[in-house]
Order: C-alpha cells, then sequence, then structure tokens
C-alpha cells in the first residue's frame, strides 16, 4: 500500500485518537477500559517521556485510519529489551492490510531502539487481533482466564510475543 503513512503522535492528532479508542471502550472488549476516557487521559495512553516508546498513527490517503503503539512492557532495567505493541484502527479501516502495515512499523522501529522481544496482550475474544498477531509471526506463549469484568462478563486475556532476529 503505498499510500500508507506513519507520522509520529502529535497532540494535533490526540482527539482523532480519542475518537477511535473510545469506540473501542464502548463498544468492544479489545480494551478493559470502560469508562470515557478525558483528553489528558488518552494523553497519558500516547505521549511518553522515553524516546524508545512511541505512538505512531496511520494515514492512507490523508484520513487517519487508527494509530499503533509500542510501549514498556514492565518498570524494571531486565524488560527494557522487551516492549508491548499495540494497534487500534477506525472500524471502516479494518480488514485492508493496515494492521499487519502497522505491526510491522512498529518492529522495524523496535528493532532500532535495541528492542529483543514483543509482546502483545489480547483479549481472548478479539478474533480479529489474534489473528493480526498470529498471521505476523507472533506465537500464543499465555492464557489467563477471567481476569477482566466487562459488560457484565468475565474475559481471558492471552499473551503473545514474537522474538525479533
Amino acid at each position: 500500500m503505498a499510500d500508507v503513512v506513519f507520522r509520529e503522535m502529535q497532540e494535533e492528532y490526540l482527539d482523532a485518537v480519542r475518537d477511535i479508542y473510545l469506540h473501542y471502550v464502548f463498544h468492544t472488549t479489545a480494551t478493559f477500559h470502560s469508562r470515557p476516557l478525558t483528553r489528558e487521559d488518552m494523553r497519558e495512553i500516547v505521549f511518553f517521556e522515553n524516546e524508545k516508546y512511541k505512538t505512531f498513527v496511520i494515514f492512507r490517503e490523508e484520513e487517519l485510519c487508527g494509530y499503533v503503539l509500542l510501549t514498556q512492557h514492565k518498570k524494571r532495567e531486565a524488560y527494557d529489551t522487551t516492549a508491548e505493541v499495540t494497534v487500534y484502527l477506525k472500524p471502516g479501516c479494518i480488514g485492508v492490510g493496515l494492521g499487519s502495515l502497522g505491526l510491522q512499523h512498529l518492529e522495524e522501529y523496535a528493532r532500532k531502539q535495541g528492542i529483543h522481544v514483543l509482546v502483545a496482550t489480547i483479549c481472548g475474544e478479539n478474533e480479529k487481533s489474534i489473528r493480526l498477531v498470529e498471521r505476523n509471526g507472533y506465537f500464543r506463549c499465555a492464557h489467563y482466564k477471567e481476569v477482566g469484568l466487562k459488560f457484565g462478563q468475565y474475559l481471558d486475556i492471552v499473551g503473545y510475543q514474537k522474538i525479533l532476529a
């Protein structure tokens, strides 16, 4: 897809990114947030003090279609070469390859940052995200049962990882 561009997250994209995220908060179990997030809440999710971690917005033909995050896995030094990946796409932009392009972009950036392992934490019923990471070489390494409660149901999370060469 030659018409896809990744841009580093900027303040001017915050409302659009928040709108995408709020769709998942209110209508899906893709995130375990269940309340509306303020702009400040969203700012804390997508901006990082450590330059190693970044959020990138995805543009296709100048439309902001989603965003991807490379975030800290844990706040202990031994985890410094491990990071978490996250992908959120506008509902109308799913199923056209943007998720895979987003993961590939994060992997390239992660390698430049000295990251060795990428992890993804996904709600067990989120089949689209599970297929996305599996298609991109991630393998399941964990399954935690009934650890989240949203929409009156207990939810599992599954962990995936990819070791970068």
